[in-house]
C-alpha cells in the first residue's frame, strides 16, 4: 500500500491554472431518449494516455419493456472499458462471452486483430422501470499488440483494489496508481480510477503516469482556486503535482491516464489503428459479413442482425 498523499493545507491553491492542459467541454448527443456525453476524442486532445474515447451514458430513465438495445458491432485496434454507476445491461462478444455488468464491476474487452459485440438490457431489467448511468472508454492498444487475438475480462467490484483515506474512496478500475495493481491485464502503462470524494476533501492525482486528466461525473471540484463542475474534463500537464479538492456537496470523478503512444491514431466508426491501410481491411472484412471464416463473427446467442457498415 502506498497511499501517502501528504497533502498540505494549500496544496490545491499551489498548483497554477496552466497546469491544465486542456479543458474539455463534453458534446452531448440524444440517442432517443437516451443521451451520451462524448469527452474524447476531442479538438483539441485526441488521447489522453491511451484513453481515446470517453462516453458518459446516461444519466437514462427507461419504462417496462424498454432499455439498450445496440446490436452486433465490430472492433479492432482497442480495449472497451464499461464500467456502470447505475442499472445493468448484458455483454455478448465474439470470443463466447456472455456477461452482465453491474455498477462497481468491470467488463474488458479487447478487440485486437477485431472482435463483434453487443449490449442489451437483460429481460429482468426490462421487466420494470430501470435506469442506466455510466463510463464507457476506448484505450488504444500499441501497435506491437494491435493484432493480438480478441479477449474478454470480467471483474467483480469485489475484485478491484480500492483506497481508502479521510474523505477519499477510491476503486481502481484499470491498472496501476499508488501502490496498488488492478487485475485486468494491460497493455501499456495505464490507470483508471473511480473517485468519491466527500465535500471538501482533497485527492491527489498519481505522479508516477506522464498523461493524467479528470472527468468529472457529480459535484464539483476546485483547481488553483477555480471550480470546475460536472461534465467537465481536465487534462493536465506532465510532471505537475496536483491536488484537486471537493466542492461544498462533494464530487464523484473519474482519474485516468498513463503513457502516451508513440504517435497518433486513425479511427473511423468503431475501428482504432495506428495505419489507414488496417481500418480500410477492416471495413471490407465486415462488408463482407463472411461470418466465422474471417476477422469477424458474431456473438453465439446474438447473430439474428447487425450494425452494417455506415
Amino acid at each position: 500500500m502506498s497511499w501517502n498523499p501528504a497533502l498540505t493545507p494549500g496544496c490545491p491553491d499551489a498548483t497554477g491554472l496552466d497546469a491544465i492542459e486542456t479543458l474539455i467541454i463534453p458534446r452531448a448527443r440524444d440517442l432517443g431518449g437516451f443521451e451520451v456525453r462524448r469527452a474524447l476524442p476531442a479538438p483539441k486532445r485526441q488521447m489522453v494516455g491511451p484513453f481515446i474515447f470517453f462516453d458518459q451514458m446516461g444519466p437514462a430513465e427507461f419504462l417496462t419493456d424498454q432499455g439498450i438495445d445496440v446490436r452486433p458491432h465490430p472492433h479492432i485496434g482497442l480495449g472497451t472499458v464499461t464500467y456502470l454507476y447505475r442499472g445493468s445491461f448484458q455483454h455478448r462478444d465474439s470470443t463466447g462471452a456472455d456477461q452482465i455488468i453491474r455498477p462497481g464491476a468491470l467488463n474488458w474487452m479487447v478487440a485486437g486483430r477485431g472482435v463483434t459485440h453487443s449490449e442489451r438490457s437483460p429481460d429482468a431489467v426490462r421487466a420494470g422501470p430501470s435506469s442506466l448511468l455510466g463510463i464507457q472508454t476506448w484505450i488504444a492498444l500499441p501497435e506491437t499488440h494491435e493484432e493480438i487475438a480478441p479477449s474478454f475480462e470480467h471483474h467483480a467490484a469485489t475484485a478491484l483494489p480500492e483506497i481508502r483515506d479521510q474523505g477519499i474512496h477510491a476503486r481502481l478500475i484499470l491498472g496501476h496508481a499508488y501502490g496498488e495493481v488492478a487485475p485486468a491485464r494491460m497493455y501499456s502503462d495505464t490507470f483508471y480510477l473511480d473517485v468519491t470524494l466527500d465535500p471538501r476533501a482533497r485527492f491527489p492525482l498519481p505522479t508516477d503516469h506522464e498523461d493524467r486528466g479528470i472527468y468529472i461525473t457529480q459535484g464539483s471540484i476546485r483547481v488553483a482556486g477555480q471550480d470546475f463542475q460536472a461534465g467537465q474534463m481536465m487534462v493536465f500537464r506532465p510532471g505537475d503535482a496536483i491536488t484537486v479538492q471537493a466542492g461544498d456537496q462533494g464530487a464523484r470523478l473519474m482519474a485516468l491516464g498513463g503513457a502516451t503512444l508513440n504517435g497518433p491514431r486513425q479511427i473511423w466508426w468503431n475501428f482504432v489503428a495506428s495505419s489507414r491501410e488496417r481500418i480500410e481491411q477492416a471495413k471490407q472484412d465486415w462488408r463482407e459479413a463472411r461470418w466465422g471464416m474471417g476477422r469477424f463473427d458474431l456473438p453465439a446467442g446474438d447473430r439474428d442482425d447487425f450494425i452494417p457498415l455506415p
